[in-house]
């Protein structure tokens, strides 16, 4: 039987590490591993064969799990990020590529995933230009945190609408279960827009949206069902935005790059972008490093319990929302919301 409702997990699309080979160099013939076996200019060929798997990802106190939803690696194991590789092919682009260790419980390697921060082609010699096993964190941050694109209007305390790009901390902003909440934070970044990690655009009225809501794969948005249309047995559920893809008013915008924002709250907070309820940053062992570390500091007492809220255990299952009519069932049940 298929659960309606996902733990709080996240997962990414990696790769083993068999799909990255040394084709020349002091390492070839060998596969994709940890940074201290690495040897720079060591050139690599991405697998013709190598298709992505989603490695679900929990954060349980200290430690970073394979998710139980998990479609590769043991359940329960622990994940190390071990470094962020750059590569670079003939024609001079660079490409990151973050390396994930899995570990059983004597400490010993399981597997090592290779997570590609941007489209990698068959046939290519990719050249190991670099090895930066301190920064591995910040860039997975980066790419955990969910963003808000550059433009998105944030409905305030007062109710005036506002581009998220000109928001302070400090600023008041409304929040569907505490009212007007401050500001504490804003981060910002750009990051390539390519892949499964390209934006998702809801167009203007998909969801009663006021204009194009631009988002992370993995923002979540916070829907009432009057009705429970989806058959998730709770009326308030959290739906991850890449699970709602139609390619028609729901679609992923590929190509380029994207200037994204996170908003940071005292507590994990649901608030209005273009009129849709969507969540904030949550804090975690996977997006605390995109964090200024002073802020951390200051923060200290509140963030342990960033996750607190009944909302996050009624993420609905990818299962229940793999219909092309999931946008149109989400959007009626809001839609009787406000009419009623």
């Amino acid at each position: 039987m298929i659960s309606a409702i996902a733990k709080p997990a996240a997962s990414v699309p990696v790769y083993r590490a068999r799909d990255f080979l040394v084709m020349h160099g002091a390492n070839e013939g060998d596969e994709l591993s940890f940074a201290h076996e690495l040897v720079p200019d060591d050139v690599y060929w991405f697998a013709k064969s190598a298709e992505p798997i989603r490695l679900s990802m929990e954060s349980v106190g200290e430690r970073i799990l394979v998710g139980a939803d998990t479609t590769i690696g043991a359940p329960g194991a622990d994940l190390h990020l071990d470094s962020c590789l750059t590569f670079m092919s003939p024609d001079g682009r660079t490409t990151e590529v973050l390396v994930l260790v899995e570990t059983d419980a004597q400490g010993d390697v399981n597997q090592v995933y290779g997570l590609p921060l941007a489209t990698l082609s068959h046939g290519v010699d990719y050249t190991l230009v670099g090895i930066d096993s301190h920064n591995a964190q910040r860039r997975f941050a980066e790419v955990a945190c969910v963003s808000f694109m550059r433009g998105t209007r944030i409905t305030m305390a007062s109710g005036a609408q506002k581009p998220i790009e000109a928001l302070n901390p400090g600023d008041r902003v409304l929040t569907r279960d505490d009212g007007a909440q401050e500001i504490r934070w804003i981060g910002q970044s750009t990051v390539r827009a390519v892949g499964d990690f390209a934006p998702i655009v809801i167009k203007a009225g998909t969801l009663n949206n006021l204009g194009d809501l631009v988002v992370s794969p993995d923002h979540r948005l916070f829907v009432y069902q009057r009705e429970d249309r989806l058959g998730t047995g709770h009326k308030e559920v959290l739906v991850r935005a890449r699970h709602l893809l139609n390619g028609d008013t729901i679609v992923q915008q590929d190509g380029g790059f994207v200037e994204y924002y996170q908003i940071l709250f005292d507590s994990h907070q649901i608030i209005y972008a273009e009129g849709i309820a969507a969540e904030t940053l949550l804090v975690d062992n996977r997006t605390r490093a995109a964090l200024p570390p002073e802020l951390e500091q200051t923060l200290a007492a509140n963030l342990p319990h960033q996750g607190d809220i009944a909302q996050l255990r009624h993420e609905v299952a990818p299962a229940l929302l793999d219909r092309p009519d999931a946008a149109d069932l989400l959007r009626g049940a809001s839609l009787r919301l406000r009419q009623g």
